[in-house]
């Protein structure tokens, strides 16, 4: 096109709070922004970011989005905002060797009277982590994050999968509910079979840690994948995928796998430049462009489309099991929460999780506080405009969920 492109970069923790800073300081000097999904909301009404629906109702091609397998970020009361490029959906990645070990399995069905299979609950789940969990011999549970920026997210699957929606139609917060404290009773409980530094390691000092081979579990996505499925990993074609555990309801098995991340293409309000930006974004979303962009070994763009799954370099990148297991997931999850405030929200909800985990205050303390928090920053935000949005979210959940929780 003979357009020139100029980058900007900041570190990827801080590219959301440095669109909405730019944008209230009035000096956004971006054309193209590149924030985390669950940013939208805040982004959107701080009008930081543009309403695209015009471009896409005179560019977008018939059936530009009929293979993509989420898309429901991109949306905010049913306007367009920015096109999802990047599947990240939660996955779970357990040691294969451990888990077909056969003497291992004889000992573990005499104890539990089943086999080392792929946990369908995350009850199963937290008994063989417990299982496997041998420090003495160098063996961990695994590594599952407990950080403060990641925390909240297995807790919100956690949660879910005992049935209930975070907020009922009132906005009132389920959250501290009998269901919201076994979830994080659990996910305290559990953690003392993890590896000890799940306390501090990062995403990349996570990634490292689980390469070395001898821990039989972790969560995370795609980029995960890449990372363990490089030449130099000890857990390189040692692994077995899935989507995350789930729960058994009124006598049913949910499942209940999240999209807790993703990176849309958004313009910037205050650009010169918004039809072009938009442009870009519906050239970098296509089936052929992003197909080369999540070929990358070394990036992080993950599998969005259906045609991503069937690109012999893909596969190669990802391996045909990782994928299987990554699009019956994209296909199934639950949205982030995307509502006006989502930072504050789950910033209150990561504090006190990680209260309670570090047993600075009780379970159920910490979740009625956290809920006495979500009401007042409601009361602040406006209910009403908050009731249309979350409305919107739950009918975007899974069909066969929207008949279950509660």
């Amino acid at each position: 096109t003979g357009i020139h492109l100029e980058y900007s970069e900041v570190p990827y923790a801080q590219i959301n709070t440095h669109i909405m800073l730019s944008a209230m300081a009035g000096n956004a000097e971006f054309d193209l922004a590149f924030p985390a999904t669950f940013a939208l909301p805040d982004l959107i009404e701080s009008s930081a970011v543009e309403n695209l629906d015009r471009f896409v109702e005179k560019y977008e091609p018939v059936h530009f989005r009929d293979d993509i397998l989420y898309s429901l970020g991109d949306y905010y009361k049913n306007h367009f905002y920015g096109y999802q490029t990047d599947g990240d959906t939660y996955l779970m990645f357990y040691n294969k060797a451990w888990m077909r070990d056969k003497t291992e399995n004889r000992i573990f069905k005499e104890k539990y009277g089943r086999s080392l299979n792929i946990p369908k609950t995350w009850e199963e789940l937290d008994q063989m982590i417990a299982f496997f969990h041998r420090p003495e011999k160098g063996m961990y549970g695994g590594s599952l994050f407990r950080t403060p920026d990641h925390i909240a997210w297995e807790w919100w699957m956690r949660f879910h999968a005992k049935g209930y929606y975070p907020l009922d139609d009132s906005l009132k917060p389920q959250i501290n509910n009998d269901a919201g404290v076994k979830a994080l009773e659990e996910l305290i409980h559990v953690s003392q079979f993890l590896e000890p530094k799940v306390d501090v390691n990062g995403l990349f000092e996570n990634f490292e840690s689980f390469c070395q081979g001898n821990k039989f579990c972790n969560i995370g996505w795609g980029g995960s994948q890449k990372y363990f499925n490089r030449p130099s990993s000890k857990v390189r074609g040692n692994l077995v995928y899935s989507s995350a555990p789930g729960g058994i309801v009124n006598d049913t098995l949910i499942r209940t796998p999240f999209f807790n991340w993703g990176w849309n293409y958004t313009v910037s309000s205050q650009s010169k430049e918004k039809e072009i930006a938009y442009l870009f974004s519906l050239f970098a979303c296509s089936p052929y462009v992003s197909t080369v962009a999540i070929r990358e070994p070394s990036g992080y763009f993950d599998p969005f489309r259906k045609n991503h799954y069937q690109d012999p370099e893909i596969i190669n990148t990802y391996t045909k099991e990782f994928l299987k297991a990554h699009q019956e997931s994209m296909g199934r999850c639950i949205p982030d929460f995307y509502l006006n405030g989502q930072g504050e929200y789950m910033g209150a909800l990561k504090e006190n999780l990680i209260s309670a985990y570090q047993r600075k205050q009780s379970p159920k303390d910490a979740l009625d506080l956290t809920a006495k928090q979500w009401q007042r920053i409601t009361s602040k935000i406006g209910a009403e405009s908050q009731k249309e949005q979350w409305q919107f979210l739950k009918s975007s959940y899974p069909s066969e969920l929207r008949d279950i929780l509660v």
